[in-house]
């Protein structure tokens, strides 16, 4: 929009300002006149074998669904945030101190890369209910330093192979990804690596199980850098089961054995300490060397209204229970999760894969499903927006030529251009081994607008010619019209190409979307300029012909 603003506004004054004296004409430009002389002949024989022009367009057309239907596709292609995070699930009933140590280790170990600048590791969740971490679960932020003072060229791909090889302890799962990028996943779909598989149903025993399977047949499949699925049980839990008859003996209460229990083990706020601005509650319970086991636990003492202590072991039955170490739901239903980090293979084709199996493999129990999570969810709510924004661009496309051409014919010679634009797309994609994602499909959008602005400058000269022919034949109008607007659809060209052609070599944090932005309008615009130079002229020359033969039929029956 500013751009047309400033070309209507500020440019005609520009133009009166610093365009002066003579003007020279195009063909004494030595590079205007060697570009003339090659498109020249090209054109003239172009015109000369129409069919077999647009003959052969079709079949690049047609050539071109091979590179199509080999590129991947994923919902955004791996960002260099510079830095990345591990996170790797241990066993469910593992205890804290069991887990600092492994953190500590891992921390260690990670340090010991000369690539790695610091390591922040975190094991369990914070004082928060947008955080539901279990304890099993660590979140370690690995920042990296200057990739030029690395000791050796890595990608990133590469230094995650490199450090999952040295983290493989026994007992732990390892994933990667990127902070900014494992916070966006886990808020749109609750997923921590790439992709997750939930499983909705009634009971968690029945869901485990169901996990398990899923990764027994999964574990195999080629881009399965690492499968975890979620234990819905394998959490231990202190039970204590009052015993009703003790208790009445010693004249107490199920409430007073509870109270004791709250307020030794547990724990009671008692008071608030006021520090400054600051307040601090102060809590009361024995030490964890006093409750540390279940022996020890025993040895509490309950006193009675006679005044005597006695072990709580006397009162109560202690002893440790399997339970579920954090129950999800969805929607009202129970829900587990498979989690599964993907490497050396797009997510689209994985998940084509993976169903395949799991539909061959595995039989779900009546009232229980599955749900593709992470990154193929947000890939599924892209497509079905993209398929309303592209049918609408091309549509506010169409309507704007129509508004300019006030012909259908000329909005649809235009039109052609955009399959054509895709080809050259298509086939550097294809060469740099881009998956289809989010980044691709901007560069396409851009792409197509560019390539009905160049369709359209050469319409308009063609036009023009056209309309002063004189006397001149249809072969040397299209001839005139195509050969003078040579220079500003190569400058055009030229100009956008050599804007974008930097951003493939770029590196750094972003580098991988701009690079798939900037792929397709590189190639499209190569296609989109032979289109121009060569099938739309001939299109146009078929169109006036047939409209000039029409009308001298026309006029010979009205004689």
């Amino acid at each position: 929009a500013a751009a047309a603003l400033l070309s209507v506004t500020i440019v005609p004054v520009f133009m009166g300002l610093f365009v002066r004296g003579r003007i020279r004409p195009e063909q004494e430009n030595p590079l205007n006149r060697w570009t003339i002389k090659l498109y020249r002949p090209v054109l003239r024989w172009a015109l000369d074998h129409r069919a077999l022009v647009l003959t052969g367009a079709v079949v690049v057309l047609a050539v071109t669904v091979w590179p199509l239907t080999r590129l991947g596709s994923e919902f955004m292609p791996p960002l260099d945030e510079g830095s990345i995070m591990y996170m790797p699930n241990s066993i469910p009933g593992i205890s804290i101190e069991l887990q600092r140590r492994l953190l500590q280790k891992q921390d260690s170990i990670l340090m010991t890369f000369p690539e790695v600048e610091s390591v922040w590791g975190k094991a369990g969740r914070a004082a928060s209910a947008t955080d539901p971490a279990p304890i099993s679960m660590v979140e370690t932020i690995v920042n990296l330093k200057d990739p030029a003072e690395w000791p050796e060229r890595l990608s990133q791909d590469e230094l995650i192979a490199k450090m999952d090889r040295q983290l493989r302890l026994t007992g732990l799962v390892n994933s990667w990804t990127m902070p900014i990028k494992n916070r966006t996943d886990m808020l749109s779909t609750g997923i921590r690596t790439t992709l997750g598989i939930k499983i909705f149903g009634p009971d968690l025993k029945t869901i485990e199980e169901i996990g398990g399977a899923i990764e027994e047949r999964l574990s195999s499949l080629r881009g399965t850098a690492s499968i975890y699925a979620e234990r819905s049980f394998g959490g231990r839990y202190l039970d204590i089961q009052p015993r009703r008859e003790a208790i009445a003996r010693y004249g107490l209460s199920v409430g007073d054995v509870q109270e004791v229990i709250s307020t030794t083990i547990g724990g009671m706020n008692i008071t608030t300490t006021v520090e400054g601005r600051e307040r601090y509650p102060v809590q009361v319970r024995y030490a964890r060397s006093l409750r540390d086991d279940p022996t020890r636990v025993g040895q509490v003492l309950v006193s009675t209204p006679q005044g005597a202590q006695v072990p709580l072991a006397q009162l109560a039955t202690i002893g440790f229970s399997p339970g579920a170490p954090m129950i999800k739901s969805e929607n009202a239903e129970l829900v587990g999760t498979v989690f599964i980090d993907v490497r050396g293979v797009d997510v689209g084709s994985y998940v084509r894969e993976a169903r395949e199996i799991l539909k061959r493999e595995l039989t779900l129990p009546p009232s229980y499903r599955l749900q593709w999570s992470g990154q193929y969810e947000a890939m599924q709510r892209v497509k079905e927006r993209l398929m309303i924004v592209v049918p609408l661009t091309i549509a506010i496309i169409a309507l704007l030529l129509y508004l300019n051409f006030q012909n259908v014919v000329e909005v649809g010679i235009v039109l052609l251009s955009l399959p054509f634009a895709l080809v050259g797309g298509v086939w550097l994609m294809w060469a740099l081994g881009y998956n289809l994602s989010v980044a691709v499909a901007v560069g396409f959008i851009a792409l197509a607008g560019v390539a009905a602005e160049i369709g359209v400058l050469m319409l308009v000269y063609l036009d023009r010619a056209w309309a002063n022919r004189e006397n001149q034949t249809l072969d040397e109008v299209v001839e005139r019209g195509a050969v003078l607007r040579v220079r500003p659809i190569l400058m055009t060209v030229t100009a956008i190409i050599a804007g974008l052609f930097p951003i493939l070599w770029i590196q750094g944090t972003g580098a991988s979307v701009m690079r798939r932005i900037a792929a397709p309008m590189m190639g499209g615009m190569v296609t989109a300029t032979l289109l121009t130079l060569i099938v739309i002229p001939v299109l146009y020359h078929m169109w006036r012909r047939r409209l000039s033969l029409d009308s001298a039929v026309v006029t010979e029956s009205r004689d």
